[in-house]
């Protein structure tokens, strides 16, 4: 039942009848007539469907960008004539959302329940309530609310259901009764009490639904940025306008979440305060980090820097004999800093042997009674710093030769070797330090380590190698080790023996013989195989008595040839001791692959070439270490695989080993090439690039003396220098230089920093004539100007406020006849306002005199003018499933039509188009990867047609759990 336009004779009672089939119910209700007066319970039903943060029956629409872009309108518009309610009753469900866009409805799913709810029809005998339950109740949070209805028999007992559960007389929940009146307070409400409430008497129901509005939570303290060092605690720490809210803290666009197998992040809560809490900075901590609350945001920047530690004596490498006493010492920068000890990696453990002592400065390591298990590599490593200082304990022992009796031996010092096999003994040599190992025949001393018959060094074995052995190999071979603990011998007798030769292919069982005849060679070279082909070979002795059992089979192997020679050879960079080569990969490389290359050196003129690497460079350059300076070197680089070593790629000339010098150059940036200008407090970080070569040395001045490192940061690496002030005072102010020098050069840049503030209060300030309406004050400049130009004074009289100027005077207009007027003054400049005024010693009265007002007559301006769009549109970037709005203004009171790639939208109820005062938006609810596009707005009337254009990308969110990893 619908009154339209209600007067004084519609009041009285009134009755509803339903019926269903044979069933019929009945309700009766008064309508008493008021004075008309403003409805406020509408809006604020409606208003608890638009609130930031929801209840139990939430929706998942968001429109919250349409709701920021209509605040300002909103706040003063008034509860508008037409009933939502009735609205969405009578409206078909596919009208739902451009019902809720219409008029701001954020939670259209919470208010279609409690829409449900309402429209269920109540159960029989009715007749208990004389006057039911209001159909909505609406409270903020926090406050206290009751909900009244009348029973027609006064002696009754009612109960109190909340969402079907009954509810027990507290605190929080009164229930009273009062004659035929019954009533439900509810204390201090909570988002918890946001529900449907009902009365019951017997069988007989009546309901009711109770919104809670809980207004947003605002951040009241921003948050700070933040500078240390590593390992230093950070604290971004803030406040909120009510206690118990939620705080989400992200780092970039990361959220930071407790996660229980990392402590890396801490989360604190006390009161109003909410505190993140880094426990060990580190480099990769360095960002912009964020608070959110649902009605603020703050966030503070984090930089880190590393620790600086200098070491002032460092570890000495020791040499000692058993039994002997080994004592490790440094000293370090920081008598403060702590460290630890470690031996090949592993750190040490006291005993009572082994001491660690730390006094100051002084770190201490005292080894007794010294053990051949005690040599090795030790470290001192400092807590807290990428910081490592080493030495080495070298242990004395005589030298021990260790021969294997074993294998190819038949007796103590005689080997047996077939002619044409390989020969290669391994013998194990023990001394600290480490013994000089010396192999001769006869007379003659064996000094290659290439070739055919070689020696091979290895750690703690030599090994004697006889390549493919021949019968002039027969002989004694002597071994003679030594170091500064002793010596010792061996003798070895070596017997070479010939042999018979079979192959296959593999997976045979047949043998062919490569040689009918004894061959007595140690090198053969089989030949017609086929390429590709997989072969293996054994080989048999042969001596005066007979034949031998065959040897093992060999492993399996494919006729293969080396590649080409590495290509394009160059030099990348030269220093005093180094060099830099850099090649190509060979353009022939074939079926053995390529594991690897060798490069090597020697001085121009010589022929003995030295390996620079001592494992397979796998990639296509390389450092040379350790060559001498100002020689001429000649390089080269080898190719390797399984078929051995490629022809060398070698330089056209060799190349002299010398640091290549480079200018000192200051990069100054265009931006710092003016005076630079700050407020005071405001942080100042200046990055300076610089080149230069060897590293240049970076110095600062400021107004030609050394900077004072108490007041002003300074951070140097080898191409830049970084001037860090953390809050900027006016004593900053000045001409800084940055000085670069190598060796007797250098090049100088200079920076005139100003840091500024606000000005103090003008002087002597008077009036110094007045007449009719106006009166002439003039003052003086201040005595503190905040160390900038003042850019004018603003005047206040005691009831009109003038504007600026920029001389030390004015006139003061407009002044009311017959009153006494007192003046102030502040001065400005580009920090803003004085803090204080200055105030006129005198004051100016007005004298009373006849007026007679003439007013100018008044001419209607013509606004008509084309369409004009004030401000275009501007491309955006979202994220899909959450709404956005792109905006625009226009002049011209035009027609407006929006389209998406020139499609016009018409009435789709996903696009919501709002025109206020010229401000055209249209709103975008979930938008999908499907709606990216181009949008365009057309303005047309009877002048003219402008239209703008921009681009909407819609992106998938990121899977926060992947961002983590």
């Amino acid at each position: 039942m619908k009154i339209i336009k209600l007067v004084a004779g519609d009041a009285g009672g009134f009755r509803c009848e339903v019926t269903a089939k044979d069933k019929c119910d009945s309700s009766t209700f008064e309508i008493s007539v008021e004075a008309a007066q403003q409805d406020t319970q509408q809006a604020d039903i409606l208003s608890a469907f638009k609130r930031a943060d929801g209840g139990e029956d939430d929706g998942n629409l968001d429109f919250s960008a349409l709701l920021k872009a209509t605040k300002k309108k909103k706040m003063v518009k008034e509860v508008p004539e037409i009933d939502v309610w009735e609205l969405l009753k009578s409206a078909h469900p596919s009208e739902y959302e451009k019902i809720a866009f219409e008029y701001g409805i954020t939670d259209l799913r919470g208010m279609l329940k409690r829409l449900k709810k309402m429209k269920v029809v109540e159960p029989k005998h009715s007749e208990a309530f004389l006057k039911r339950l209001d159909s909505c109740y609406s409270i903020e949070k926090g406050k206290k609310i009751v909900l009244r209805c009348e029973v027609v028999d006064p002696d009754v007992q009612v109960k109190w259901l909340k969402n079907g559960q009954e509810i027990k007389p507290s605190a929080k929940y009164i229930m009273e009764c009062l004659g035929n009146v019954r009533t439900l307070t509810i204390n201090r409400a909570t988002l918890a009490d946001d529900a449907a409430y009902e009365c019951v008497v017997g069988e007989d129901k009546c309901f009711t639904e109770v919104f809670v509005k809980e207004p947003p939570v605002t951040i009241t303290k921003l948050m700070d940025d933040y500078h240390v060092v590593v390992g230093e605690r950070v604290e971004f720490e803030i406040e909120v306008s009510e206690e118990g809210a939620h705080v989400m803290w992200f780092f970039e666009d990361i959220e930071l979440v407790k996660d229980k197998e990392s402590t890396k992040f801490r989360f604190k809560k006390d009161g109003i305060k909410h505190t993140l809490i880094i426990l060990e900075a580190t480099l990769g901590d360095i960002g912009m980090y964020h608070a959110w609350t649902n009605g603020g945001h703050t966030k503070g920047e984090l930089e880190v820097e590393e620790k600086q530690l200098e070491v002032l004596q460092d570890i000495a490498d020791l040499t000692v004999r058993a039994t002997d006493q080994a004592l490790f010492k440094c000293e370090v920068s920081d008598e403060k800093v702590t460290g630890k000890w470690f031996k090949d990696g592993v750190e040490v453990v006291a005993s009572d042997r082994i001491k660690m002592t730390h006094i100051g400065r002084f770190h201490r390591l005292l080894i007794d009674n010294v053990k051949p298990e005690d040599a090795g590599d030790y470290s001192f490593i400092p807590d807290g710093y990428a910081l490592s200082i080493s030495a080495k304990l070298n242990f004395l022992d005589p030298p021990k030769i260790h021969l294997d009796t074993t294998g190819n031996m038949v007796s103590q010092n005689t080997i047996i070797v077939v002619a044409g096999n390989k020969l290669r003994l391994d013998v194990e040599i023990t001394g600290e330090p480490a013994p000089t190992c010396v192999w001769t025949r006869g007379d003659k001393q064996i000094t290659e380590s290439e070739g055919r018959i070689r020696v091979e060094a290895r750690k703690d074995l030599s090994c004697f190698v006889i390549e493919g052995a021949e019968r002039e190999d027969e002989g004694n071979y002597t071994i003679c080790v030594t170091n500064p603990a002793g010596e010792d011998k061996a003798m070895i007798f070596v017997k070479i023996v010939g042999y018979l030769m079979e192959r296959k292919k593999k997976g045979s069982s047949r043998w062919t013989k490569l040689n009918f005849d004894v061959y007595e060679s140690t090198t053969y070279e089989a030949k017609r195989m086929i390429e590709g082909v997989y072969y293996e070979m054994r080989v048999f002795a042969i001596n005066s008595i007979g034949l031998s059992q065959p040897s093992l089979t060999s492993k399996p192997f494919m006729p293969i040839a080396a590649t080409s020679e590495p290509i394009r050879l160059t030099v990348h960079d030269v220093t005093d001791s180094t060099c830099t080569l850099k090649w190509l990969a060979p353009e022939k490389i074939g079926a053995g692959g390529l594991d690897g290359y060798v490069i090597e050196y020697c001085k121009d003129g010589d022929t003995e070439w030295v390996v620079a690497n001592q494992e397979l460079c796998e990639r296509q350059g390389f450092v040379v270490r350790g060559l001498p300076m100002g020689e001429k070197i000649d390089f080269r680089v080898v190719a390797v695989n399984i078929a051995g070593r490629s022809l060398p790629a070698s330089l056209g000339q060799p190349v002299t080993i010398r640091e290549i010098m480079e200018y000192p150059k200051i990069r100054l940036p265009r931006d710092l090439r003016t005076r630079f200008i700050r407020k005071v407090g405001e942080k100042i970080n200046l990055t300076i690039p610089f080149q230069g070569k060897p590293r240049p040395v970076a110095t600062w001045f400021k107004d030609g003396q050394p900077i004072d490192p108490a007041m002003v940061s300074i951070r140097n690496s080898n191409v830049d220098s970084i001037l860090f002030i953390r809050s900027a005072e006016r004593e900053h102010s000045g001409k800084y230089e940055l000085v670069l020098k190598i060796e007797n050069m250098e090049d100088r840049a200079a920076i005139q920093i100003q840091i500024v503030d606000k000005p103090g209060p003008p002087q002597k300030f008077h009036v110094t004539e007045v007449w009719g309406f106006n009166a002439a004050t003039e003052w003086e400049a201040p005595k503190d100007d905040g160390n900038c130009e003042i850019t004018g004074y603003t005047i206040q009289k005691a009831d009109l406020k003038t504007k600026h100027n920029r001389r030390t005077n004015c006139t003061a207009t407009d002044l009311i006849m017959g009153n006494e007027y007192m003046f102030r003054v502040y001065s400005e400049n580009i920090c803003g306002r004085s803090d204080d005024p200055c105030f006129s010693k005198n004051t100016a009265v007005i004298a009373k005199t006849d007026l007679e007002i003439k007013r100018a007559p008044y001419t209607k301006k013509d606004k008509s003018c084309a369409p004009k769009f004030t401000q275009p549109l501007v491309d955006r970037s979202v994220v899909a499933g959450y709404s956005t709005a792109i905006s625009c203004s226009v002049k011209g009171y035009p027609k407006i039509v929006w389209m998406k790639n020139k499609m016009i939208l018409g009435e789709n109820p996903k696009f919501l188009m709002r025109n206020y005062q010229g401000v055209l938006t249209l709103n975008i609810r979930k938008p999908g990867t499907f709606d990216s596009g181009k949008y365009s707005c057309v303005a047309v009337n009877d002048l003219g047609k402008e239209e703008v254009e921009c681009k909407l990308s819609v992106r998938l969110p990121t899977d926060p759990d992947k961002a983590k990893e």
